[in-house]
């Protein structure tokens, strides 16, 4: 996959903000589909603190809400917003609720599962799956749900993709 299609795929964050993928270029990035109402939503808390540990380092998680899987993101993007704050403290940025797979899926998940290594090759299984992006746009990494944020796996990877950039 080209970096460059990364880059210039469309995002509109949570406050409607139009901007593209590529404004995080050079930056570690971990995409993750987010839900309120998931078993995997205390997540959020997990994924605040690796953005608050590595983010001087290069790193942005980007949370996707999306609502697909059960109905467990009903809320529009203000109330989507306000839980994350209210909740977690959430400071890492949201876009837009999208769909992650079927007919409607956002271009940024297009791109995203064409990745084919590992377990989790194509569509998104569930909420909280998250995606390893270097800051040249390369997919590094995929996790399931279930890979906590702070876990040894999701950790070793950031920190070998951001010692990889500072090289």
């Amino acid at each position: 996959m080209a970096a460059t299609a990364l880059y210039e795929t469309p995002l509109t964050l949570i406050d409607g903000t139009e901007t593209t993928f590529g404004q995080f270029r050079g930056k570690t990035v971990l995409v993750v589909n987010v839900a309120s109402k998931c078993g995997f939503t205390p997540q959020y808390a997990g994924l605040e603190a690796l953005y608050e540990k590595y983010a001087d380092a290069g790193l942005v998680v980007l949370g996707l809400p999306s609502n697909q899987f059960m109905g467990q993101e009903p809320g529009d993007e203000a109330s989507i917003e306000a839980f994350c704050q209210l909740n977690f403290g959430v400071t890492f940025p949201l876009t837009e609720k999208v769909d992650v797979r079927g007919k409607q899926q956002h271009p940024l998940y297009a791109q995203l599962t064409r990745f084919k290594s590992g377990l989790l090759p194509g569509l998104i299984k569930w909420n909280f799956e998250k995606f390893l992006v270097s800051p040249t746009g390369e997919i590094v990494d995929r996790f399931a749900s279930t890979v906590e944020p702070e876990s040894d796996e999701i950790v070793r990877a950031i920190e070998k993709t951001l010692a990889a950039s500072a090289a």
